[in-house]
């Protein structure tokens, strides 16, 4: 069942990458316009992202990370890694104006219809990271790497519908209300506020979206409800 299900979800994101991309592009010059006028400099930024964990090697026994080069509609200032990749906080003064309103309503992605339709991607999966960034959490939070295993990341995902831009739970959400269980549960008080608590209950998400491609019946519930529920997310810009 889990190959059908690979092969629907790939004739779906050719179809609606296709038609994401036939919709949105004739809005990119106002959005180019508008990321130029306040930060002059590329309109897209161009990064290396983790993609799809794979079995190598004989008898499988090998695992190795697909890599590809994402494209987003640029939203800090042009040198604002000029010290390295760091991760994105919330409330990051590197944001331009333009580029937090582009994040909160999540239009920063909209390019990667592009890596959807070339197969870097998929329209529906968990979020990639950068490879460096990737070691980091990996090291730090136990079967991290797991989220990806034999599933393309997405343009948009459960986690995404679910937290905010940086993976913060909504207050009202029901998973705050088990986040004493979830996040520092030693009570250290320098570990308090950890961005790596956000990215713990990304990965439960995660997990959760994965588990539903292995049966196609929750697989087709799965993604149209992350689907029907991301257009309200991006117009209720519930992001960084």
């Amino acid at each position: 069942m889990r190959v059908n299900v690979q092969r629907i979800k790939r004739a779906f994101d050719l179809a609606t990458a296709a038609t994401g991309l036939a919709i949105t592009l004739p809005f990119y010059p106002l959005i180019a316009a508008a990321i130029y006028i306040e930060s002059p400099g590329p309109i897209f930024y161009r990064q290396r992202r983790v993609g799809r964990l794979r079995s190598t090697g004989p008898g499988g026994q090998s695992l190795e990370f697909d890599e590809f080069e994402i494209l987003k509609f640029r939203t800090m200032g042009v040198n604002a890694e000029a010290g390295g990749a760091q991760f994105a906080s919330k409330g990051d003064v590197r944001v331009t104006r333009v580029g937090r309103f582009l994040r909160k309503t999540r239009i920063d992605e909209l390019p990667q219809f592009w890596n959807v339709f070339r197969g870097d991607m998929s329209l529906v999966g968990p979020r990639p990271e950068r490879p460096e960034i990737l070691r980091q959490l990996a090291l730090a939070i136990p079967y991290f790497e797991e989220r990806t295993r034999g599933v393309k990341p997405g343009l948009t995902g459960l986690a995404q519908i679910s937290l905010g831009y940086t993976g913060e739970a909504d207050p009202s959400s029901e998973i705050a209300k088990h986040l004493a269980d979830l996040t520092n549960p030693f009570e250290i008080p320098e570990a308090e506020g950890a961005l790596a608590d956000d990215m713990r209950l990304k990965l439960l998400y995660d997990l959760a979206y994965c588990a539903s491609l292995e049966d196609l019946g929750s697989f087709l519930r799965m993604e149209v409800e992350i689907l029907v529920k991301t257009p309200w997310v991006m117009l209720r810009g519930s992001g960084q």
